[in-house]
């Protein structure tokens, strides 16, 4: 089954950034900078984060994998993995839009 995979990136080094831009250039849609919009099955998700884990600097970058649905069904689903540092949401506690 394939589902939608948001991947998106921050990469500290230059050289790095371009190798990992590459690889998921191979996954996926270039949408935003850093960010790709990805059809992938569980085996091209977890060929893509081996890929990955092997260029980038492990606490200095981070790649995001935010799963949206099943490509059939566009179901949501909110699952969000991360390689690299951690993921940290923003607090928005207190702030007026």
């Amino acid at each position: 089954m394939r589902r939608y995979v948001l991947v998106s990136y921050d990469i500290s080094d230059p050289k790095r950034w371009r190798k990992v831009y590459k690889i998921v250039r191979g996954y996926g849609t270039h949408v935003q900078y850093s960010v790709f919009l990805c059809q992938l099955t569980d085996q091209d998700e977890a060929e893509l984060k081996q890929l990955l884990l092997d260029v980038i600097h492990h606490s200095m970058d981070q790649v995001i994998f935010a799963r949206l649905g099943t490509v059939q069904s566009n179901a949501a689903e909110r699952n969000m993995t991360c390689i690299g540092r951690d993921f940290v949401p923003l607090d928005l506690k207190g702030l007026v839009f």
